[in-house]
């Protein structure tokens, strides 16, 4: 079973998101008090991660992402810039890349096409040449929740259920069109690879592609995930499953005794194994499970962290899983008395995984 360690320095407010490094030896974490922390792997310190800077920035940090290398970083946030923050890693000033109009929610790295790809609550993404500076600025259908990439495919998930699959290479090549660096572009026109309908009826919270780059995981604030292929023939076999849920007695307002309930939490964070392919949920109940996406089996649920789960991510070698807890805000104050409620922590730890740990289950 894995090793658990809680890092030192954690961010002072709720942690917005957090992403290895290529070589996996940093771990980087943004959060709401607009701090970047980043830390190295060590062998001298108590945990395998010790602090080694803290960048602070503008405005909330809402999402972060790793380039080419461990000093390529690119972070989005509330003033709606997405920045380069490779320069202020080493040293130098960070740079803006382009200004959405409102919040810019989520920001990823395509690693083969060498592109920076954010989107924001304008309804806008943006997808960015890393080389000069060029990027286009994309119209989506809806409202984006949720960004992920594959080798070849960048995902979108919004509201209303849709969700939008892009081809990278044809992005690409309209950059090199027709992009510039003008910040008052006019939109420019993609043509949508492939256009769905979320499994997931209620409000999708997070999204995640397979490494074999055949499909992708999505789940909702209903505490439920979807696993769906790019392929329509395996299309046909995709399906949703219920988790981090829990069955407690409790005592309703205006009720003198208690009855059994189910409290349901948003499913708030996925990532896959890289070397195994099966994945990790992170709920607002305070728990990590892993699942196998092909058997459709629950591989191992760890205990509760204290607080909602609010991000989780997988080192590249698959040694690592970093977990990052916060508040997240689930239950009001019309909470049934007696419910066991994850209390206000912040923190990050990380799991160091034995070799077979994540790997998957044969089907019954």
């Amino acid at each position: 079973m894995s090793a658990i360690h809680e890092l030192q320095d954690a961010p002072s407010d709720s942690i917005s998101s957090l992403a290895f490094s290529p070589s996996g030896t940093k771990l980087v974490v943004a959060s709401w008090d607009s701090s970047i922390t980043i830390y190295t792997r060590s062998s001298e310190s108590e945990t395998p991660f010790a602090l080694e800077s803290t960048y602070e920035t503008r405005a909330p940090v809402l999402d972060v992402c790793l380039g080419k290398d461990d000093n390529s970083l690119y972070c989005v946030g509330l003033d709606g810039d997405v920045r380069d923050m490779s320069q202020a890693v080493t040293g130098g000033e960070e740079r803006v890349l382009s200004s959405h109009s409102k919040e810019s929610n989520k920001v990823v790295y395509s690693k083969n096409h060498n592109l920076i790809l954010s989107t924001s609550w304008d309804g806008s993404m943006h997808a960015h040449n890393v080389d000069n500076g060029a990027f286009i600025r994309i119209q989506l259908p809806a409202k984006p929740f949720a960004l992920a990439v594959t080798a070849e495919r960048v995902v979108v998930a919004m509201a209303e259920r849709k969700v939008s699959v892009y081809d990278l290479g044809g992005i690409s090549a309209l950059i090199s069109r027709s992009a510039s660096s003008d910040p008052n572009q006019a939109f420019t026109s993609v043509p949508v690879w492939q256009e769905r309908e979320s499994s997931l009826k209620f409000m999708t919270r997070a999204i995640a592609c397979m490494p074999n780059n055949k499909g992708f995981a999505v789940s909702s604030i209903e505490g439920r995930v979807g696993v769906e292929w790019f392929d329509p023939e395996a299309q046909k076999d995709m399906y949703a499953f219920k988790c981090h849920r829990q069955t407690t007695k409790a005592r309703l307002q205006g009720q003198d005794t208690e009855e059994e309930i189910d409290v349901v939490y948003p499913v708030n964070a996925l990532a896959f194994h890289p070397v195994h392919g099966t994945f990790a949920t992170g709920g607002g109940d305070g728990v990590v499970a892993l699942w196998d996406a092909n058997t459709k089996r629950r591989v191992r649920q760890y205990p509760k962290l204290g607080a909602s789960v609010a991000a989780v991510d997988f080192s590249n070698d698959g040694k690592f899983l970093a977990i990052a807890v916060s508040p997240g805000f689930e239950d009001g104050e019309e909470k049934p008395e007696g419910l066991d409620t994850p209390g206000s922590v912040i923190k990050v730890v990380i799991r160091t995984l034995s070799e077979l740990e994540a790997k998957g289950k044969a089907a019954k």
